[in-house]
């Protein structure tokens, strides 16, 4: 399943971040996030199924990613400004709460 894509954008504090929506914008809302080295696109078969289901889908591009900001100070890939990354969009999307799935090579 292809759902509308929405490309959005996410000025942050020191950043800016791309992502990827669908869904209905009064959905429950649930952000996936992209391990190493990937981007947004690394979830495309589950965004239309959830989308689909009545979700709120967000997709960023992580700092650092694609079409997000690339800070070239290794600090600004801190673990509380990657969580400041991820409050902000789901504040900017109209959320406090929201389901957060991520995944990465891991051992």
């Amino acid at each position: 399943m292809n759902p509308d894509l929405e490309h959005l954008t996410f000025p942050l504090a020191d950043v800016s971040i791309h992502a990827v929506a669908a869904g209905p914008q009064d959905g429950p809302l649930v952000i996936l996030l992209h391990g190493f080295p990937e981007l947004w696109y690394g979830w495309r078969a589950q965004i239309g199924p959830l989308a689909e289901a009545g979700f709120r889908v967000a997709v960023p591009d992580q700092r650092g990613y694609n079409q997000s900001s690339k800070p070239k100070d290794w600090r600004a890939y801190e673990v509380p400004r990657l969580v400041g990354d991820v409050l902000g969009i789901a504040g900017r999307l109209g959320h406090e709460r929201f389901l957060l799935a991520g995944h990465d090579w891991g051992e």
